[in-house]
């Protein structure tokens, strides 16, 4: 067994042992909404939000983009589950910014082990195989942050399965300060 894994499950045995009437939630969230948000480790959003268990649900992705899955799931969210409004949250320093499609689908080509970054151009180090498939998928890398969270509020918002009236907002999350900032 890996050392991670084996942190991993001892963490979930003492989190079960406490585990308590966590098991009667309910299936909808108690508050109400749901966030879009990036998978970056850094990211806590129960903390940004102020979330217990059992309150929102919470979708995350590279990037915490508007993709065709993380539309699905704000849908799902809302129609069977009655979420009310949903909060689109990108954050600073994140490394979409840091590639784009191409670059992506040019490393997985030749490798699909871990590529490295110098600050300046990303490479790889070991070949693992490798494959072209990497040009077949919508990395979804931006430069701007700002117009990212716009854009990814404005698809959701005009997406056709998006119930009239329903709020979208926009935020940044400061990896600095832990602050949401709104975007307009």
């Amino acid at each position: 067994m890996s050392q991670i894994r084996s942190e991993v499950t001892a963490a979930n045995a003492a989190y079960a042992a406490d585990f308590g009437d966590k098991g009667a939630l309910a299936l909808p969230p108690a508050r109400g909404f749901a966030i879009l948000t990036c998978m970056d480790a850094r990211l806590d959003p129960a903390r940004y939000a102020g979330l217990a268990e059992g309150d929102a649900h919470v979708i995350r992705n590279a990037g915490g983009r508007a993709s065709d899955d993380a539309i699905r799931s704000l849908v799902i969210s809302h129609k069977l589950l009655g979420t009310k409004e949903w909060f689109v949250i990108h954050h600073t320093d994140c490394g979409m910014e840091l590639f784009d499609g191409p670059t992506m689908a040019t490393l997985l080509e030749t490798s699909r082990a871990t590529a490295t970054f110098d600050g300046t151009t990303w490479a790889n180090t070991q070949a693992e195989g490798g494959s072209t498939e990497g040009w077949h998928i919508a990395w979804l890398t931006f430069r701007d942050l700002a117009q990212s969270v716009r854009d990814d509020v404005a698809r959701i918002r005009s997406h056709p399965l998006t119930p009239d009236g329903i709020p979208v907002h926009g935020f940044i999350y400061d990896v600095k300060s832990g602050r949401l900032l709104p975007v307009d």
